[in-house]
């Protein structure tokens, strides 16, 4: 042996001490025997890519060559460095991890998806959030005039000494005019008024509404609900006395036995 000695002089050396054939050497490690051939050649190149130093290792192995003591020749062989064989233990230990991660994601899966017994349950109330609650400002106080104000809250009671409480609430859009009859009144009051808007107001003394959509419009004064018996499209116009009660115009006489419209019903007056 001499320090000349390349990876397939050491392997053909070794070959030859054994009396083993190239023949019965591929046979038996079950490769092409042009490789062994280009391993004793040294002609690296001839093998297919990243199989040089494992197969001079398989060879060595076999023929019990230590690559390890000739470190200089093996370092000549093309390759990158071989990795050391995985640790068992560390792959157990990585099997371990990976499964304890899979059953937490699950199990957090489950907790987003299947609704448990505490979902839905108010926390209890906290003392910070009632310091910390905001309080609303007191509701302005209502205004002395007989017209409406934005954002005023008007009184319920049909009639006082601001006037008749009048209410209107449209399903479409409708032009609202509202005359009083007398100065005390007050001055016409003119609105259009859009789908589901409502429209409280009062109104002094006797006093004449007309509607231009009258099918539309819910009206109801001094808490009474006018039934006017107007269509989708039809202009309407009545007339209201200091009391909120309808001024109908004269109806012909009624046959005998014929009901008579009640007060209580229409706000009309007889």
């Amino acid at each position: 042996m001499t320090e000349e000695e390349s990876v397939g002089q050491l392997i053909r050396r070794a070959r030859e001490a054994r009396g083993l054939r190239l023949e019965e050497l591929a046979r038996e490690l079950k490769l092409p025997l042009r490789h062994l051939e280009a391993i004793e050649g040294d002609h690296w190149d001839a093998l297919p890519p990243g199989r040089p130093r494992p197969l001079a290792r398989q060879l060595a192995a076999r023929l019990d060559v230590d690559l390890e003591y000739h470190t200089g020749a093996f370092q000549i062989v093309p390759g990158v460095q071989e990795l050391e064989p995985p640790d068992p233990r560390q792959e157990r230990l990585e099997r371990v991890v990976m499964g304890v991660l899979t059953a937490v994601s699950v199990l957090v899966l489950l907790w987003l998806v299947v609704p448990g017994p505490s979902l839905g349950r108010k926390p209890p109330p906290s003392y910070l959030a009632v310091l910390t609650r905001p309080t609303l400002p007191p509701p302005p106080a209502p205004s002395a005039s007989p017209y409406p104000v934005l954002g005023e809250l008007l009184p319920e009671a049909p009639l006082n000494d601001q006037g008749t409480l009048v209410s209107l609430r449209v399903m479409d859009t409708c032009e609202v005019n509202i005359e009083p009859q007398t100065d005390a009144g007050g001055p016409r009051l003119v609105r259009t008024l859009r789908v589901s808007e409502p429209w409280r107001l009062r109104v002094k003394g006797p006093f004449t509404l007309r509607l231009d959509n009258a099918g539309v419009v819910n009206v109801e004064v001094a808490g009474r609900r006018i039934v006017h018996g107007q269509s989708v499209g039809e202009p309407w116009t009545g007339q209201f006395d200091e009391e909120g009660h309808w001024l109908r115009p004269a109806l012909p006489e009624l046959p005998e036995g014929a009901p008579v419209p009640d007060d209580d019903e229409d706000g009309t007056k007889p």
